[in-house]
């Protein structure tokens, strides 16, 4: 589709049920138990559900302290998909020397990593993330990659390739009556802009982007025949990366699937089982019943009180109780075995489900060191899911990196070639010292490795200069080195 028209309903009816959908990922992905009882009190989808975040209780009409506690389980699976992808930068490469030094300016000033990091972790939670190029010479003197949200954005798609996109945002001054809405649609080089005054439910009209301030200076960038600007490479300078397909709400669409799908119950429920286990801690506190004679009256209105910090009391007038003193230990026992293995069960079906290992989370692991077959095993589910992720998002990526290298061409570093670079993720399992020394024992006495094959799989950063004298010097050192022609010995 192109711009919306003049009037139209907003959202798009086409594309409101995968709104709803983000904004629930969206409320669980933030942890902020505020919008959760928001989304659930109200959610036409969700409120009528028995979840915690959906009830209302007395303890809000007498302002007493929220009690329900939330686990912001949400968040670490967000946070470990996005450390398993790009933790560690993936290797990008293009041919041309120049070129490639330039890439290499451009992935390091322009934060490429971070950003990535970002557009991860929010694709693991909202389903999927756009990245944007775009140029701002006053700003940076190279292009900008960016995130652009997919819960503010119009795909379109075609035979699952993306064509074009519209992204969209509320501006300042925005009210319960008037909406301001600014577009930007990306196509093949071409950008266009657009800005609406309407209501919360309705686009409304469309009027000259100099009305608003936020959109004022763009009119001074576009090209005179209109509101929209030629890019000057043929490319789409935005991409949609799928945080993983399927999506089975929406099959037949090319949308992501968020990692939440279906984990909605067991979030809603490690939350209860927290709310209930700090409520046994809460009734577990010791209290005293005594009689009304050992209360202190605070005068007329006010009560009476027990002060169990005092220590003289003097005699009071009170018949002799069964026990003596008339006093009572009230003290509950608190849950612990049972509520701690609740947690346990619904965290690791949680994170299984979302695709992940136990021991990502704190879970399955006794401390002991593991060998690199029980840490490949106990990895497996993670790793296979970051090799899937990877696959989605290898692509996409690189589209964006040759749009970046066209854009610096043409408008900031004369003279390179713009090359769609090569975008290679490693294993993502680093083992540690002590395994790789292991390994390398145990193929040394196989004699199935030489000393430039153990040097390189010790150092895998080094180039071939730094092999060749570090494998050298070893051979100096061990007596291993063949004799010198002349007579003498390496020293």
């Amino acid at each position: 589709m192109a711009l919306p028209d003049a009037g139209t309903a907003w959202p798009p009816p086409a594309w409101a049920p995968y709104y709803r959908a983000m904004a629930v990922d969206d409320a669980w992905y933030s942890g902020d138990p505020a919008r959760l009882a928001r989304l659930y009190g109200r959610h036409p989808e969700v409120r009528e559900r028995r979840r915690l975040w959906g009830r209302r209780s007395t303890e809000f009409r007498v302002r007493k302290r929220e009690t329900r506690l939330h686990v912001p389980l949400a968040g670490d699976i967000a946070r470990t998909s996005a450390d398993l992808l790009f933790a560690d930068m993936p290797t990008i490469t293009v041919d041309d020397a120049k070129t490639q030094e330039r890439l290499y300016v451009l992935l390091d000033e322009g934060r490429v990593q971070e950003t990535l990091l970002s557009a991860a972790e929010q694709a693991a939670a909202l389903s999927g993330v756009f990245l944007r190029v775009t140029w701002d010479a006053d700003l940076a003197p190279r292009p900008l990659l960016t995130v652009m949200q997919p819960d503010a954005a119009i795909p379109e798609f075609r035979f699952g390739v993306l064509r074009a996109v519209s992204f969209w945002r509320e501006l300042e001054g925005s009210t319960t009556a008037t909406v301001w809405r600014h577009f930007e649609r990306h196509e093949p080089g071409r950008i266009e802009h657009a800005l609406y005054e309407g209501t919360p439910d309705n686009i409304g009209r469309r009027v000259p982007l100099t009305e608003h301030p936020d959109t004022a200076d763009i009119a001074a960038t576009l090209d005179a025949s209109g509101d929209s600007m030629a890019t000057g490479i043929p490319m789409l300078t935005a991409t949609y990366i799928p945080n993983m397909l399927p999506n089975r709400l929406h099959r037949t669409a090319p949308i992501g699937r968020s990692d939440y799908q279906g984990l909605h119950d067991l979030f809603d429920s490690l939350d209860e089982v927290w709310t209930s286990w700090m409520r046994d801690i809460r009734l577990a506190r010791a209290r005293l019943i005594v009689p009304e004679g050992y209360l202190e009256s605070q005068g007329p209105g006010q009560g009476a009180m027990f002060d169990d910090d005092r220590e003289v009391w003097h005699g009071l007038k009170i018949p002799p109780t069964e026990n003596g003193s008339g006093i009572t230990l009230a003290q509950f026992a608190i849950r612990v075995e049972e509520h701690q293995r609740t947690t346990d069960a619904i965290v690791r079906q949680a994170v299984q489900t979302a695709g992940y290992d136990a021991q990502a989370f704190g879970l399955d692991g006794d401390g002991t060191p593991a060998t690199a077959t029980e840490v490949d095993a106990r990895t497996a589910r993670s790793m296979t899911t970051r090799k899937k992720k990877t696959g989605y998002a290898r692509h996409p990526l690189a589209d964006m990196l040759h749009v970046m290298l066209a854009v610096d061409a043409r408008l900031f570093t004369r003279g390179i070639k713009p090359e769609r670079p090569r975008v290679e993720f490693g294993d993502g399992v680093a083992e540690s010292e002590q395994q790789t020394a292991t390994t390398l024992d145990l193929l040394a006495r196989a004699g199935a490795v030489s000393t430039a094959t153990k040097v390189k799989m010790l150092h895998p950063d080094w180039d071939e200069g730094d092999v060749e004298a570090e494998v050298s010097a070893i051979l100096a050192e061990t007596g291993a080195a063949a004799p010198d022609p002349a007579g003498t010995f390496p020293m």
